[in-house]
């Protein structure tokens, strides 16, 4: 079976992103929507795309200044998302980028941080297919 051809959104972290989603949603005239957890709010974008709205985890550091703002790369599984995840990050691996953290599984899917050939930082996410929302399709 192939796997799915991925999308792309972008991925901006917020302290408050109900808040940054309404102001986005204002300036592209149009409608903002709780996205996959309550600190996840999506926008969607007027010419398609979207932009994902999050808090980070706690567990994880803060994004440095300059870096809140990521290109993801997403796609749906009816799959183990965690072991989807894994084979697309050793594909992206092949192709000249580098993992910066192991996969992880979350309570929507699995994530994982890379980087480019030029070292500038995006995100991979696998969503569960029972999980997916429009937007981020």
């Amino acid at each position: 079976m192939q796997d799915p051809k991925p999308t792309l959104s972008w991925v901006l972290a917020a302290r408050d992103p109900q808040r940054l989603a309404a102001f986005y949603a204002g300036l592209l005239q149009t409608e903002a929507r709780k996205g996959l957890a309550e600190h996840h709010w999506i926008v969607p974008l007027p010419e398609g795309g979207s932009l994902q709205i999050y808090t980070p985890s706690r567990r994880r550091p803060w994004p440095a200044s300059g870096a809140v703002l990521a290109p993801c790369l997403q796609r749906v599984t009816s799959n183990n998302s965690l072991e989807d995840l894994r084979s697309w990050r050793d594909g992206v691996i092949a192709l000249g980028g580098s993992s910066t953290e192991e996969p992880r599984q979350e309570s929507f899917g699995a994530e994982c941080w890379l980087k480019d050939p030029e070292g500038q930082r995006f995100l991979l996410l696998v969503i569960q297919a029972k999980e997916a929302p429009e937007e981020a399709m």
